[in-house]
């Protein structure tokens, strides 16, 4: 049986999330109220039909005042040893209120706010708070494309997702914000920059001539070693802690080389011990 929760702000991309659910074989219900998890989990858990074994529920505030029961169903599915996990979709302020605009759709919360969406985000982001510290997985969609956070939320759930923990190996530009689901970051800026030669300027980490550059100095290779070696002694405690996903990013300044040639270092490195492990270029494909 697998259980996924989908919740977070409204705007983040909840409806994204579910549809890449359906995609990667997840029987999926939007808006289901708080209150019925458990009934809904326990009829799924007793029927026969296989599609049943694989669930994805939407649940937010657009269920008004009983969202607070969201809490009670959790802790009833702990006490029962029922397995769920919980997705929660974030992001900045200001990307929510553009969407909004863009979008001219009406916030759940904005009567309660005396019709401002600027407040109606903050009480929103208040009510959620205790959530987010309970979720498993955290993705800020405020630089995701629709297709990222696709391929970022299937890299995530296919296979079983009860079965240990999923690293998520994350390169990022400093110039477009640290990526606010990152358990542990590495600043790369301090390695060498294949951005000020020509010749390797409009190539990207993922390429053979701007990784070779990286990693030719020995400032790069003793960085790699010991992040490596942190990361080495990092993953039992974290294993141990009950963590879904751990989150590791390198950044650098525009996200096109140095992070993305020691993010490949770091996801090889945990490929081959065994660990499940993924990989995802934040902003290799920006200005």
């Amino acid at each position: 049986m697998e259980f996924i929760i989908i919740t977070g702000l409204s705007g983040a991309g909840k409806s994204v999330a579910m549809r890449s659910m359906e995609d990667i074989g997840y029987y999926c219900v939007d808006n289901i109220p708080p209150v019925l998890l458990t009934t809904f989990y326990d009829l799924c858990e007793k029927s026969s039909d296989e599609h049943m074994k694989k669930m994805a529920i939407v649940t937010d505030v657009r269920s008004g005042e009983v969202f607070t029961d969201l809490f009670t169903s959790l802790d009833r599915l702990k006490a029962e040893e029922k397995p769920c996990k919980i997705l929660f979709l974030d992001a900045q302020d200001d990307v929510l209120l553009r969407r909004y605009k863009e979008t001219r759709r009406k916030h759940p919360l904005v009567e309660v706010a005396k019709g401002s969406t600027e407040n109606a985000l903050h009480l929103e982001r208040r009510l959620l708070m205790p959530v987010k510290a309970r979720a498993d997985y955290v993705i800020d969609t405020s630089l995701l494309a629709q297709k990222q956070l696709r391929e970022r939320i299937a890299s995530l759930f296919l296979g079983n997702v009860n079965l240990g923990m999923t690293v998520t190996c994350l390169s990022f530009g400093f110039k477009y914000g640290i990526p606010s689901e990152a358990d542990l970051v590495f600043d790369v800026r301090c390695l060498p920059n294949p951005f000020y030669i020509p010749e390797l300027k409009h190539h990207t980490g993922l390429e053979a001539c701007v990784f070779d550059y990286v990693m030719q100095f020995e400032q790069s290779k003793g960085y790699a070693e010991r992040m490596l070696s942190l990361v080495d002694y990092s993953l039992p405690l974290y294993l141990q802690e009950g963590k879904s996903q751990l989150v590791i990013a390198a950044g650098c300044t525009g996200g096109k080389h140095r992070s993305v040639t020691m993010t490949r270092v770091l996801y090889q490195h945990i490929l081959e011990s065994g660990q499940k492990v993924i990989v995802h270029h934040r902003d290799i494909a920006k200005e």
